[in-house]
């Protein structure tokens, strides 16, 4: 590990780093701009399925075979990239899902209860864990390290703490992808997730011109006991608790304040959650203040 760099700002009590770029897609919320509008009250909440852009970054091979997952963590993390203004290829990435696809996962089981249980290679490949980081790294040329962790409801929150963990240690950016999708009946039974989605964030050590907040971990205390926040949005929350990546509207919440500083108990195992203290810059969290 690369010792930290003189620039780096440290805190005896926090660990501080600056969210530059945020991108989402989910239910009725197709992108920042449009979500921080939800986010702010502006904008009504309208539920809709998912929209998955089609992957024009990727090559046509690897595009056909673009699972729902892998469509949406890539739309988020380069809708966060281009807000940042950072080259994907340039950025450590951390990738967090608490089952990967689980319409794959339902594919492979019907074929395992067949006669005939020839699973084909490309079924295979999609069915691992880290299967929407590789499909980022062949899409954007990305040779830096990659993280990808599960930790079931909690994995945003665990992508989060491990992403600013690296923020820190390695001084320098980050880009936190968490993402998603449903499995089919009747694994949706059992494991009930509305629809695909992913959040993005792209963290860095050092407040710079793109920066529209800053959060802050205590180093220690960070975990506790307590009740995950939920967005001010009731609809948008209510959408939150079917979607695991969409346990961060809180705190995407807590990005577009106008108010000062934003307590932020992120979910993590039960009972714990992650306290996070979101601090927004002058932009308050509007996105067209921060890309412009």
């Amino acid at each position: 590990m690369s010792a930290i760099p003189s620039s780096v700002e440290r805190d005896a009590d926090f660990l501080r780093v600056w969210v530059e770029g945020v991108g989402i897609v989910g239910p009725g919320l197709a992108d920042w701009p449009q979500a921080s509008a939800v986010l702010r009250g502006e904008q009504a909440y309208a539920a809709a399925p998912t929209h998955l852009p089609a992957p024009e970054v990727l090559p046509p091979a690897e595009r056909r075979r673009a699972s729902r997952i892998v469509k949406a963590t890539l739309a988020a993390g380069l809708q966060a990239c281009r807000m940042a203004g950072r080259d994907p290829a340039t950025l450590p990435n951390v990738f967090a899902s608490s089952g990967g696809d689980g319409h794959n996962c339902h594919a492979l089981c019907e074929l395992l209860a067949t006669d005939d249980r020839q699973i084909s290679p490309t079924r295979f490949h999609n069915s691992v864990h880290n299967a929407a980081s590789g499909y980022w790294s062949i899409a954007t040329s990305a040779t830096p390290a990659a993280q990808v962790l599960g930790a079931y409801d909690a994995s945003f929150g665990a992508g989060l703490l491990e992403a600013m963990t690296q923020v820190e240690a390695a001084g320098q950016p980050v880009l936190l992808v968490a993402g998603d999708s449903e499995y089919p009946p009747p694994l949706h039974a059992k494991r009930p997730i509305l629809d695909t989605s992913a959040l993005a964030l792209v963290l860095a050590p050092t407040r710079g011109p793109n920066a529209i907040a800053e959060l802050r971990l205590p180093r220690r205390g960070a975990l506790g006991d307590g009740q995950p926040s939920l967005p001010a949005s009731s609809d948008a929350g209510a959408a939150a608790q079917g979607m695991p990546p969409m346990r961060g509207l809180a705190l995407l919440t807590a990005l577009t304040a106008t108010d000062g500083a934003q307590g932020v108990e992120v979910e993590y195992l039960p009972p714990q959650v992650l306290h996070v203290t979101v601090v927004p810059l002058a932009t308050g969290g509007h996105a067209t203040d921060a890309t412009a």
